[in-house]
């Protein structure tokens, strides 16, 4: 990736925030203080030099320097970051909001921008697993993503965006926010670069969902659990999960993502359960009304008013249902081996089609079932942001020229295709995918399937392959939802909203 949040001192430009950083004293306690003012403890610094904060004659101020000081000490550093990340703020402050901007005061805003958030890069390249350890208490606790992120606004200001600039972007559609996820996205890129608070991290968010053991019990005097978006019932030693956001095509939105977690908790909790599917519910969109489809994706309308959320879907997708989907949930207790999962075979059903995010997660199933006539696609290429992890699960099932067609071709494989052989295990008419359904559970409920399952997914894609991994998509996928062609591509999604995939 080229974001340069992972870069090592070699690659960096000379007078870069990073490389100076990189190149400072590593001394502990006892740091000097650089400011504009000695006199003032903690204040960035100043210079003449216009690179980082734009024009100096718009907002009357000197320009900041792109380099703080930091020497090394988490304290000391912590404090130059935060008097660094005041001044920015400050200076924002002067601005008009963003859709009200001229053309220099939007690229003022974005020098603002962009040089705190290199300084906070060259903080974490220094201090990554020091901010975690205070976060987790030596990595004694477990929190997750948004609880992490919130922690480190209190704990060390200016790293992340507080809760009331985060309430404050919610607000807006997302073409007129500031783009301060990214800031969530350079913090949690750093964070999972390290292997080892990167690894704990993963392994944190691989423990239910808050919540979730309080369903469980609901589930196993029922044998169903209906939650806002999704359906959970069990059949025999089968979980179904059904997604019901028909509304919208089953597209993924945050409400959809937090119940699909709170499903994949129950099923791999519940002792009584073998096997899970994954299958669409019926929609009501006037064009596909009462056919059941799998999923269209991120929902864009959504994205567009500003309602995806990074920290809680973007990044949380991946770490949460859909890694439990992969690997399980933690394993915990006396007997428990470090890092160790518990997970169990998944069977994904395919009515119509599964766009984007659909897609994705038949990537990490065992058993895929398609209706004659769907396709499949990672419109990637069409919304300009990264799907998920597609880009490193899809080439090892169809080889690297069909998944670059599919990605940055965005071509669609339908059932027809030989290619479809690759993704999907059996393509049958519409009235046969229950029976179908049912003999997979049957097939994969065998006591050493969820061992070996195990075993391939520790083959194809070690932790430290999907840590790293992460690490990066964290840091672009942030910036492609705040990217200017995003915006755009979203806005005229949103102008056509009423017309639904072909």
């Amino acid at each position: 990736m080229s974001d340069g949040a992972g870069r090592r001192e070699a690659d960096l430009p000379p007078g870069s925030p990073d490389a100076a950083d990189s190149r400072a004293s590593s001394a502990g306690p006892g740091c000097p203080a650089v400011s504009a003012d000695p006199a003032v403890s903690g204040d960035p610094a100043v210079s003449a030099d216009p690179a980082v904060s734009g024009d100096p004659a718009v907002s009357g101020d000197p320009a900041l320097s792109g380099d703080p000081g930091f020497c090394g000490d988490l304290a000391a550093d912590a404090k130059l970051l935060a008097g660094y990340a005041d001044e920015t703020e400050r200076r924002l402050a002067l601005l008009p909001a963003r859709p009200d901007r001229t053309a220099a005061e939007a690229e003022q805003a974005e020098n603002l921008h962009e040089g705190c958030r290199a300084v906070r890069h060259a903080f974490l390249a220094r201090h990554a697993d020091a901010v975690y350890d205070e976060l987790t208490a030596g990595r004694t606790r477990r929190p997750r993503l948004p609880d992490l992120a919130a922690e480190a606004a209190l704990r060390f200001p200016g790293l992340v965006p507080d809760a009331a600039r985060l309430a404050a972007e919610r607000a807006g559609l997302q073409a007129h926010k500031e783009g301060r996820e990214i800031d969530q996205g350079i913090f949690f890129g750093a964070l999972l670069r390290s292997p080892t608070a990167g690894t704990h991290l993963i392994e944190s968010m691989l423990r239910p969902a808050p919540g979730s053991a309080a369903r469980l019990a609901e589930f196993r005097r029922t044998d169903r659990l209906e939650l806002s978006a999704v359906l959970l019932e069990r059949r025999g030693e089968g979980a179904y999960v059904t997604f019901r956001n028909g509304h919208c095509l089953n597209a993924e939105d945050n409400r959809l993502i937090a119940d699909l977690e709170t499903a994949v908790d129950v099923a791999l909790l519940d002792d009584r359960i073998r096997v899970g599917v994954l299958r669409g519910g019926p929609v009501t969109h006037p064009r596909h009304a009462g056919r059941r489809i799998f999923s269209a994706g991120i929902n864009l309308k959504e994205l567009h008013a500003g309602r995806i959320s990074f920290v809680e879907f973007l990044l949380g997708r991946e770490l949460g249902y859909v890694n439990k989907l992969a690997r399980g949930l933690l394993r915990e207790g006396p007997a428990a081996a470090a890092g160790t999962t518990a997970g169990k075979p998944w069977v994904g059903v395919v009515d119509a089609f599964a766009i984007g995010g659909g897609m994705q997660l038949l990537l990490v199933l065992d058993r895929v079932i398609a209706e004659e006539g769907a396709f499949l696609s990672l419109p990637a290429a069409d919304e300009g942001i990264v799907p998920g992890l597609g880009n490193l699960r899809l080439t090892r099932l169809t080889g690297a020229r069909t998944a670059r067609q599919v990605i940055l071709s965005g071509r669609r494989i339908h059932t027809s295709d030989p290619a479809a052989a690759l993704l999907v295990d059996e393509v049958l008419p519409t009235a046969a995918l229950d029976a179908a359904a049912e003999r997979a559970v049957h097939e994969l409920a065998g006591p050493a399937v969820a061992a070996n399952r195990a075993m391939l997914t520790l083959a194809e894609e070690p932790l430290e392959l999907l840590r790293g991994y992460l690490a990066e998509f964290a840091v672009v996928q942030a910036r492609r939802i705040h990217s200017p062609d995003v915006l755009a591509k979203t806005g005229r999604h949103q102008a056509r909203s009423g017309r639904a995939p072909a």
